[in-house]
């Protein structure tokens, strides 16, 4: 802990020039005793350091000393300022490394790009929360990216969908996955996609696993959202669209003669279909399966009983 607080010292003065003890020791949340032994321990090791006494006092790095990281380009650089990651790096329990990454970084720019990686970083943010979906609690996060991180088998308890909801796995963890606010775990044998939300008991193991050289986490993601996808999306409903409506899954467009658009909508049921094309309202006529348009014509009769005695219900 002390090393890590002593680079933190000394890329702090460098990215900021003079500082107090007083805010090192806010800064680094260490009392400003600690603070003075760690400046020693940085002059006992051979940094040019030096402070000034007074009001406008401080500590500052001699001119023209620097420490630099290697091997890290300046594009790279402005990229992880504008990662807008702190969120899940916290719920990984990796905030405080976060900052100190980026902390790093910047005391690595030239001093001359440190206002654009700043602009970066304030203008810029990335939320991987959807709107509406509410935070998904998930206590065994930690717990499973450290078997991630070391290679080490879990056994949990882990509720489904499907009866048995309740069931045990063994689970070797591939990788982690953050899509939309929601963790998944990519798992062995398999591999298999598990939501780490899901898991209700967690009992980890000294067990180690060999994970697969040839496996790619990325690609294996990919795929699974494009297979989740057709999976999702089993039948398929025949519409025509309203002049200027369109739908983001609508294939197979055909132009009409009275402007509107024929074309056929993936659809996951018939209950999910309704719900999608009544908030289109007038936009969309719903032609194939004749189902899906019976429940469709069945629905809007209904709204229209109900709502036809608006004025009876209301004293009218």
């Amino acid at each position: 802990m002390k090393s890590s607080r002593l680079v933190s010292i000394l890329l702090l003065l460098q990215t900021r020039g003079r500082m107090t003890a007083a805010q090192l020791a806010e800064e680094l949340e260490v009392s400003v005793r600690t603070v003075y032994r760690d400046v020693d321990a940085l002059s006992a090791a051979g940094v040019p350091l030096y402070g000034d006494a007074g009001h406008a006092g401080g500590y500052r790095l001699l001119d023209g000393y620097r420490t630099r990281l290697t091997g890290l380009t300046t594009d790279e650089a402005e990229a992880l300022f504008l990662s807008g990651v702190p969120g899940p790096a916290a719920e990984l329990g990796l905030g405080s490394v976060l900052a100190a990454a980026q902390l790093k970084v910047r005391a690595a720019l030239p001093a001359e790009l440190r206002p654009h990686a700043d602009r970066i970083s304030g203008r810029f943010h990335l939320d991987t929360t959807g709107w509406y979906a509410d935070a998904d609690e998930a206590p065994y996060l930690p717990a499973v990216a450290d078997a991630v991180w070391n290679s080490r088998v879990l056994h949990v308890l882990y509720r489904r969908w499907a009866e048995p909801t309740d069931v045990e796995r063994r689970l070797e963890p591939y990788g982690l996955v953050l899509k939309a606010g929601r963790w998944y775990v990519v798992a062995g044998p398999g591999p298999r996609t598990f939501r780490v939300d899901q898991i209700l008991e967690l009992a980890g193991s000294d067990e180690e696993f060999t994970r697969p050289d040839d496996f790619d986490l990325a690609a294996y993601w990919d795929v699974y959202q494009r297979d989740f996808h057709d999976r999702l999306y089993r039948s398929e409903a025949v519409v025509r669209l309203a002049p200027g409506v369109t739908l983001a899954r609508a294939v197979n467009g055909r132009a009409q003669p009275d402007g509107w658009t024929l074309a056929t909508v993936p659809v996951e049921s018939v209950d999910q279909a309704l719900g999608e094309f009544l908030r289109l309202g007038l936009d969309v006529e719903v032609l194939e399966p004749p189902e899906l348009r019976e429940k469709v014509a069945r629905t809007i009769a209904e709204l229209a009983e109900r709502y036809g005695n608006v004025g009876a219900h209301s004293g009218d």
